[in-house]
């Protein structure tokens, strides 16, 4: 769905800005609901009944009634809800969670889970005055202000793409390196840099039962996550976790596969860290490198995919990011030109564009 950008000029030009704020105030308000039926389980416990009243989604996900029957009204005007059954008394109206939303909003592993974008943007507003502060001295904001919402919205906004396309379809676009993780003896070596809680390390030990795998980051809370699912996952015998600096001279030259997963366009110093991981590289082995898939040119006004990727910018990637003293300071529209002439800087000889189809990243083979 293409949302309206203004354009034109005078009266027209007016409008069309302010039906466009009316949207957006319109829009933030209903993915706060989004928000609290995530948070709070109101879409689990929904879709494990036919149908419910609001006492009877109170009882299921131990709320207050009253705020079950305003939270369903709202669900329902916003049409994520279906009204199962309408009466004039309000507590007696039945409402339904049809399975198409189920799969949007409860479903952790299907490409269609969209339920953590509205965590990760509660994150975002909740950390807006540090920003701000930012804005004004020029710093940045340390990812861990952000909380508990964007480090568990991160990973679960990436976790089924890892699940269902990391070894299905990213690694087998490098068949050499697919063919070494696959049949190698001794078992390839694989780091995972920027890991975060853990679900790209862990798809690639589940994808290549015979490599050893390494989640490297630098986030302590992350890391303590990734290792819970490791061990969930029953591959912890095969992947270690370590917080600690890429540029680690003991993980010279160690790996056949060093892989990128959107995070080098949060990094502060990405020349460095690309070095690092070259450095990192066992004879034959290459970097993979996933982010956004952005226009190729900065053009105004924008399609919804750049204004996406616009949106978490100036709030959350690029104040990370600034953190650190002569931070680089990327933002998330990286474009293709920007990893190639950092890969080249990094002593890189050569980047591809992988044939990887995908809505939102863009993939490069990088070459020492």
């Amino acid at each position: 769905m293409t949302a309206t950008v203004p354009t034109g000029s005078g009266t027209e030009r007016r409008d069309a800005l302010a039906e466009m704020i009316f949207q957006a105030t319109v829009s933030a308000q209903e993915l706060q609901h989004i928000y609290l039926g995530d948070r709070l389980g109101l879409y689990a416990a929904l879709a494990e009944l036919d149908s419910a009243t609001p006492a009877e989604l109170a009882a299921a996900a131990d709320i207050a009634p009253r705020y079950a029957r305003e939270w369903l009204e709202q669900q329902a005007v916003a049409g994520v809800v279906d009204l199962a059954a309408d009466n004039a008394d309000p507590e007696r109206r039945r409402f339904r969670l049809p399975a198409e939303a189920a799969e949007v909003l409860c479903d952790p592993d299907s490409l269609y889970f969209m339920a953590p974008l509205a965590q990760l943007s509660v994150s975002i507003a909740q950390t807006l005055p540090k920003v701000m502060a930012a804005f004004l001295n020029g710093g940045g904001v340390e990812f861990k202000a952000y909380g508990a919402d964007a480090r568990e919205g991160i990973e679960r906004v990436n976790r089924p793409m890892f699940r269902n396309q990391l070894a299905r379809e990213w690694i087998p676009a490098l068949p050499d390196i697919h063919a070494r993780l696959t049949d190698a003896d001794p078992p390839a070596r694989v780091a995972d840099l920027g890991c975060g809680s853990g679900w790209s390390t862990v798809a690639i030990a589940d994808g290549y039962p015979r490599a050893w795998v390494d989640g490297i980051d630098i986030d302590e809370a992350s890391i303590d996550s990734a290792r819970r699912v490791a061990a969930d996952a029953g591959v912890a015998d095969r992947v270690t976790f370590f917080q600690r600096d890429a540029a680690d001279p003991a993980l010279a030259g160690r790996y056949d596969l060093v892989t990128l997963f959107e995070t080098l366009h949060d990094m502060a110093h990405p020349v460095e860290v690309l070095s690092a991981a070259k450095g990192m590289l066992a004879p034959g082995g290459a970097v993979l490198v996933g982010d956004e898939r952005v226009a190729d040119e900065f053009t105004a006004p924008g399609g919804d995919l750049e204004r996406f990727h616009y949106g978490w910018s100036a709030v959350h990637c690029l104040a990370v990011a600034m953190v650190e003293s002569d931070a680089v300071g990327t933002g998330t529209a990286i474009r293709a030109d920007t990893v190639r002439r950092y890969a080249r800087e990094a002593g890189f000889s050569a980047v591809t564009v992988l044939p990887i189809e995908h809505d939102f990243w863009r993939f490069y083979r990088l070459d020492p």
